[in-house]
């Protein structure tokens, strides 16, 4: 019977077991640019089959929280080298999300102070985190975005393009194409946040258009076999929702059966919250991905334990389990889960934004 601490190969790698660090921002990367701090962070995590970053901006105009390391600037990619060095001098893989906020943005963080962007011209009820020039920061209402124009979308693709081999040259493993939580990608899929009448709105082939090109364009870019996605179906999280989630999600992973991805990571439930939210058939989604040929790890998260997470994997329910909230506290949980012993409880307080309190500074097991 196949254990959570199994090995597994994803992609081109091997992966020491089938635990996944979920991606999680964390507002300690000033200028966009990753630090020592950022280096220590990721480096105690290493034991983990799979680190995923946290969220990291394709552009500016991606950019929707403050102080998050980007993928757009020369001096990030550098930051970035030093992280992935020393994950993998640790023994770890790491793969880097590549995140557009679309609309979950803020004015002061768009370049220019310009509107963010979005499938439609529809502000979300959301909140972003922004820190001001005096260094006091907090949630702030999103701005009032504005919809792209059908000739701004290839320079979108183009930017995931870049990002995608800005990744690889940093020394990623993998790159995690954020297409969940209510994000630009997610944007496009529901109709709650679509209202758009050309090629990429209306029917659910058109909201999946824009997923499809930039999986695809970023596939051709650094191959599939480094390239994975995720995807939330019914989650509300950033004001988004849709009337029919199940023949939507569906089609998305039927159509990403064309592609030979690494990995599909699954957001079950309502992020970081019920798991029962919404009616939807998880075991017939991922069914109709596998009926199509798609071979990809099949990774699933939230609110997982160790019983669950172990069940998750022994019963073929799933490949892999991403953990988020646990990681933060307990840099060693791969051993913590192991060898079933007591959690560190995390430090709400400083999940966003500050120094070591709360990031690196969690203790081991004895």
């Amino acid at each position: 019977m196949t254990s959570l601490f199994d090995p597994i190969k994803l992609g081109h790698v091997e992966l020491s077991n089938r635990i996944a660090m979920a991606p999680l921002t964390r507002n300690r990367s000033p200028g966009a640019v990753p630090n020592d701090l950022n280096v220590t962070y990721y480096e105690q995590r290493a034991s983990a089959g799979l680190l995923i970053s946290e969220g990291t901006p394709i552009s500016q105009q991606g950019q929707g929280y403050a102080q998050v390391p980007g993928l757009y600037l020369p001096e990030s990619i550098e930051g970035w080298k030093r992280v992935t060095a020393a994950v993998h001098g640790a023994g770890g893989r790491i793969a880097a999300q590549l995140w557009h906020v679309g609309r979950i943005s803020h004015n002061s963080l768009q370049p220019n102070g310009d509107q963010p962007v979005a499938p439609s011209a529809i502000r979300a009820k959301s909140k972003t985190f922004i820190i001001n020039d005096d260094g006091t920061g907090g949630f702030v209402d999103t701005s009032e975005p504005r919809a792209l124009a059908l000739d701004e979308i290839p320079s979108i693709l183009e930017d995931y393009r870049r990002a995608a081999r800005a990744a690889i040259d940093a020394g990623f493993d993998a790159v995690e194409i954020h297409g969940a939580n209510g994000y630009l990608i997610d944007q496009f899929l529901r109709s709650s946040s679509n209202s758009r009448s050309d090629a990429y709105g209306g029917s659910i082939e058109n909201r999946t258009r824009f997923a499809i090109e930039a999986v695809d364009t970023i596939v051709k870019e650094i191959g599939a076999e480094r390239t994975g996605i995720r995807i939330s179906p019914v989650t509300p999280a950033n004001d988004v929702s849709d009337p029919d989630p199940q023949p939507l999600f569906n089609l998305l992973v039927e159509k990403l059966a064309v592609y030979d991805l690494a990995f599909i990571h699954v957001i079950e439930g309502a992020t970081g919250g019920d798991r029962d939210n919404l009616p939807f058939d998880w075991a017939a989604m991922k069914a109709a991905y596998r009926a199509k040929g798609g071979k990809a790890v099949w990774m699933v998260n939230n609110g997982y334990d160790r019983a669950t997470a172990m069940d998750a994997v022994a019963s073929g329910r799933a490949d892999m389990v991403s953990f988020g909230r646990l990681f933060i506290a307990n840099p060693d949980l791969v051993a913590r889960l192991k060898a079933d012993a007591p959690l560190n409880a995390p430090n709400r307080a400083t999940f966003y934004g500050g120094g070591a309190e709360g990031y690196t500074d969690y203790p081991k097991l004895a």
